[in-house]
């Protein structure tokens, strides 16, 4: 089988392109699909080594909820999203009562494409203050006992964000940690669109060529759920989409068999072909180039509110689902 050849830190577009190479499918890749009428959950489970090699991706569940209507602002749209995002959430949350949970939110907040993380965590019900200064309210069952940090990224503290995760992980002795990053998609369409869950912990920078050390169990020694949203993609991908889509085009619209041979010779080039081809030329002019859409100002805003409020009713029961997508103080 061909190696995956482009960034994507989605298990869904992994599984989607194995698919196309293997067409009986990928034993150990077991994948279900709901609909929510006006959005969609397909879940991926890895289950082998030869799996997880074959995709690119650890064993593990995968989780991803697609919303291909959320770019149009919808409040209500939003807060039913949020809704099958934290019920999703629990299906991988341990199910003990008054767990001791810590979230991380990576990314840099001064790139708006990155500052999901931080965002997020703005926007959360911290409690684990609260549980020692008022236990009568908050020491109760209602209120799992949550403590949250944004460490930032290398450019900024000199730290490896790891580092900073693992001295806190030794003093706060979480049961486990929710991670949340920004993700790179393949597709377009997927940007900003699409919320993946898992529970195989998260590798910071690996979808746009810049590995850091993991936050993963083998890692922390504790379980890490990863919460991502792909907010950006390569822009060898959409110049290689683009290029495909006028080359067939044209194929097929050229009088008397004109731009024939063109698209011949193009479609004589495989994918990886073309990719490296393109990569060459971009990386020649401008290096390697991340795109984002213009409006990932408001996006960002829009899915964190999403983000947060699912967390905010996967981890506090007594918070109403209308009641999570708010700033609660």
């Amino acid at each position: 089988m061909s190696k995956i050849n482009f960034r994507t830190d989605l298990a869904i577009e992994a599984h989607e392109y194995v698919a196309t190479q293997t067409p009986q499918g990928v034993n150990g890749v077991n994948v279900q699909d709901q609909n929510h009428n006006d959005h969609f959950v397909k879940r991926v489970n890895i289950s082998t080594p030869q799996a997880s090699q074959q995709m690119g991706k650890q064993m593990g569940r995968y989780i991803t909820l697609e919303m291909p209507e959320f770019r149009k602002k919808n409040t209500e749209f939003e807060e039913r999203v949020s809704q099958t995002f934290a019920h999703e959430l629990n299906s991988m949350l341990p199910k003990s009562p008054n767990q001791n949970v810590l979230i991380v939110g990576l990314g840099n907040w001064n790139v708006t494409p990155d500052a999901l993380g931080p965002k997020v965590i703005d926007r959360l019900l911290i409690t684990r203050h609260l549980k020692a200064m008022m236990p009568n309210r908050f020491n109760n069952n209602d209120y799992q006992t949550v403590s949250a940090l944004a460490p930032g990224v290398l450019g900024l503290t000199g730290i490896e964000t790891s580092e900073v995760i693992e001295g806190v992980v030794r003093q706060t002795q979480p049961d486990y940690i929710i991670a949340i990053d920004a993700l790179a998609a393949r597709d377009v369409s997927r940007l900003n669109t699409t919320i993946q869950i898992a529970d195989t912990g998260i590798h910071p920078g690996s979808g746009v060529g810049n590995k850091r050390k993991g936050i993963t169990k083998e890692d922390l020694g504790v379980d890490v759920i990863a919460i991502g949203v792909p907010t950006v993609v390569d822009a060898v991908t959409v110049t290689s989409d683009t290029i495909e889509m006028v080359t067939n085009t044209v194929a097929e619209n050229s009088p008397n068999g004109q731009g024939q041979q063109f698209y011949q010779a193009l479609n004589s080039l495989n994918g990886q072909q073309k990719e490296q081809l393109i990569a060459e030329v971009l990386n020649q002019n401008l290096g390697s180039l991340i795109v984002t859409p213009k409006e990932i100002d408001r996006l960002i805003e829009d899915i964190s509110d999403v983000v947060a409020g699912g967390i905010n009713a996967a981890l506090h029961p007594i918070i109403d689902y209308q009641d999570a997508t708010k700033h609660l103080y």
